[in-house]
């Protein structure tokens, strides 16, 4: 056996088949036709389970970067890839109901109405409703959509072609595969090695999050993926415009827009990006102050008024401090931080020894997971995009705050410190070590295989 794995393509080859078999068996997990994992003792297996499978992932990244695979392993880790998205595709959403509003927005614009105008329970939508999808929608009692007009565009365009949430996952499947495709064709371009594509395709939280949950982040992965390949290509008016899409499916991606005007290319993309965003707006204007949806209940609901939804203010509650009395002063720090880390990255000189497109993805990894992290969200769904720029320019902190927050499935402790705290106190400390490696060598901090 150990001869047999002596090869590197056959190590990752293996590595593959067990996260296959592990996605499996968490899956066999799932009560069929319980709308969750079934009861909190199986949730609880059920993220074990899932656990395991992130430290193979992390055992395959690690092969990836640091071993020299065959071109033929690309195929090896794309075909594992497909597998585990079709082995999850047929199966409910068991993890989140979040599809089932995207489909009734789909359906409600397919019937010709603007999404923002009716909560789904709404009398004037009544003809709509049908037994499937609009008894487990969330919230359908009490908020209008809280989905930006891309979004809602791409609702529109599925629910016209399906009306169940198997349609509407391989649209989110579609764009994931968009996303990897620009990657591929990024990491060719660069002279770095395809096989890095595994850090964003065997990433069991993107995996789970949207061919079983069919979340819309994917949208704005496959919109951002494309973004840097054509950034990357000097077709700034072309990156700028795909990012303000980006942005009107989920808002993170726009704090990523410094690294996209790095080195004063800043009118054409700002331009067009702002131009897309105010065109995409247009067609649901007629909702009026709707048009912003649930956005501000939903920050409500999520702890963000009062500071406990934070995890840095949560944690500073159990000492005894006011996470409303500190949340001003949060909010200004960790609004001035990411201001000057983005007027850094567009404006300043980089000295690095990074080529251009190495430093594109860097910085978007750089601003991606500092402003996730200081919005602290608690869904697991939030944070698989940072995967992406990571194929390119892949650092241990960004790898893990990609792909740990899976664990957030469960809150064992109902708490938004204590069991958060096993995602973002190892981030803190990786991202710790790699800026004292940056600082003492700073060539040698670069990920291997980068060009110098």
């Amino acid at each position: 056996m150990t001869r047999l794995l002596a090869s590197p393509a056959r190590r990752l080859a293996a590595l593959g088949l067990l996260l296959l078999a592990i996605n499996l068996g968490a899956l066999a997990i799932h009560v069929p036709g319980a709308d969750t994992v079934g009861s909190v003792a199986r949730a609880n297996v059920f993220v074990g389970v899932l656990a395991i499978g992130l430290a193979v992932y992390l055992v395959a990244v690690r092969v990836v970067l640091r071993e020299r695979l065959p071109r033929a392993a690309l195929w090896t880790i794309l075909g594992i890839a497909v597998l585990m998205r079709a082995a999850l595709l047929p199966a409910p959403p068991f993890l989140s109901s979040d599809i089932y509003r995207y489909v009734w927005d789909g359906q409600v614009q397919a019937a010709g109405i603007n999404p923002y105008r009716y909560v789904p329970a709404d009398p004037a939508l009544e003809r709509l409703r049908d037994p499937a999808i609009y008894p487990l929608i969330n919230r359908k009692d009490y908020a209008r959509t809280i989905y930006p007009p891309a979004a809602q565009l791409v609702f529109a365009a599925a629910g016209h072609v399906s009306h169940g949430v198997t349609g509407m996952k391989l649209a989110m499947l579609g764009f994931e595969a968009l996303g990897m495709l620009a990657m591929l064709a990024f990491l060719r371009g660069a002279g770095l090695p395809s096989a890095r594509i595994l850090i964003y395709a065997w990433n069991p939280l993107a995996l789970w999050s949207f061919a079983c949950d069919g979340h819309v982040d994917a949208v704005a992965i496959g919109l951002l993926g494309v973004a840097l390949l054509a950034r990357s290509r000097g077709r700034y008016g072309l990156a700028g415009g795909l990012l303000g899409a980006a942005t009107l499916v989920k808002v993170l991606p726009i704090a990523v827009a410094p690294a996209f005007v790095r080195g004063g290319r800043l009118w054409r993309p700002m331009l067009v990006g702002a131009a897309v965003i105010a065109l995409l707006y247009l067609p649901y204007l007629a909702a009026g102050a709707n048009v912003l949806g649930f956005a501000g209940g939903y920050g409500a609901e999520e702890g963000y008024g009062t500071g406990v939804g934070y995890w840095l203010l949560a944690g500073l509650g159990h000492l005894g401090l006011s996470p409303p009395g500190l949340l001003p002063a949060y909010l200004v720090c960790a609004g001035l931080t990411l201001a000057a880390l983005a007027l850094r990255i567009a404006f300043g000189r980089d000295r690095g020894p990074a080529p251009d497109a190495v430093a594109l993805c860097r910085d978007t990894g750089i601003l991606a997971a500092l402003t996730t992290c200081a919005a602290s969200p608690h869904y697991a769904w939030y944070y698989p995009w940072l995967a992406l720029p990571a194929v390119v320019a892949p650092t241990p902190a960004l790898i893990w705050l990609g792909s740990a927050p899976i664990l957030f499935l469960i809150d064992p402790f109902n708490d938004r410190f204590l069991w958060p705290s096993l995602v973002f106190v190892p981030a803190v400390v990786l991202a710790a070590r790699a800026l004292w490696q940056a600082r003492t060598a700073p060539v040698a901090a670069l990920p291997q295989g980068t060009p110098r």
